[in-house]
């Protein structure tokens, strides 16, 4: 905990799934925490009100992460809150499946706008504006390397997210920044398992060596190393956290 004293985190997409479990466990290690949320005012309140009753600090701020002047506006607020930031989770992020030939322009371009857009956003402004020994944590999908049917704008959107990584990473070292990415397999929330039949989730399960999906809190876990100060050698990495899925 006295690492973390006066440490500052913001989480986009933070209002549910496993960016409310990346708030609260970085709230319970001791960092101040900046909950992003675009449309779910009640549910990213729930989340701060809950790190507060446990003794954290948090705030919630709407904010479109998919236009540059909606993150600038993200780390003001954070700045004016609890006076600097030294942590951004790229967490925010959607996914539809579809066949390639049957994705229309606009869900193209959303996946594009929120997954990768957004990310890039996230990193030229944490990259100007985080203090120094900073962390940028990025997500990306075991999606990325199994390359499935029905995942073409997604898994698109998140291998541009790992390729970001591995440059932002060369490119913000020299002022002891790092920039990791999570990429985790099938994990148990809405977005995952919506439009998903118990048939096909089985499916999944059975080609998991673990032999179950994933819970928030197993990603929580990888992100809160990522961006402790024990990490501070790890740099430009992309974990796949599936089970031994890929």
């Amino acid at each position: 905990m006295t690492e973390n004293t006066n440490r500052v985190a913001i989480i986009t997409g933070a209002s549910k799934g496993i960016g409310k479990a990346l708030a609260r466990r970085l709230a319970k290690d001791g960092l101040a925490v900046v909950v992003n949320y675009a449309s779910s005012q009640s549910a990213a309140d729930d989340v701060v009100r809950e790190i507060e009753t446990a003794g954290g600090k948090a705030i919630a701020v709407k904010a479109d992460v998919g236009t540059s002047a909606g993150v600038a506006a993200l780390f003001d607020a954070a700045e004016k809150s609890f006076g600097g930031v030294d942590i951004l989770v790229n967490n925010a992020g959607i996914m539809k499946l579809s066949p390639l030939t049957e994705t229309d322009d606009a869900e193209f371009d959303r996946h594009i706008a929120i997954n990768l857009t957004g990310t890039f956003y996230g990193i030229r402004e944490a990259g100007k504006r985080l203090r120094e020994g900073g962390r940028i944590i990025n997500f990306s999908s075991s999606v990325v390397g199994m390359y499935g049917a029905g995942y073409g704008p997604y898994a698109a959107s998140k291998a541009g997210v790992e390729a970001m990584t591995h440059v932002a990473s060369k490119e913000l070292g020299k002022r002891g920044i790092t920039v990791n990415a999570v990429a985790p397999g099938p994990v148990e929330t809405e977005l995952f398992m919506t439009g998903k039949s118990e048939e096909l989730v089985q499916n999944i399960i059975r080609n998991i060596p673990l032999g179950r999906l994933g819970q928030p809190d197993d990603i929580a876990s990888v992100v809160s190393f990522l961006a402790s100060t024990e990490s501070g050698w790890v740099n430009g990495q992309v974990l796949r956290t599936n089970g031994g899925m890929i």
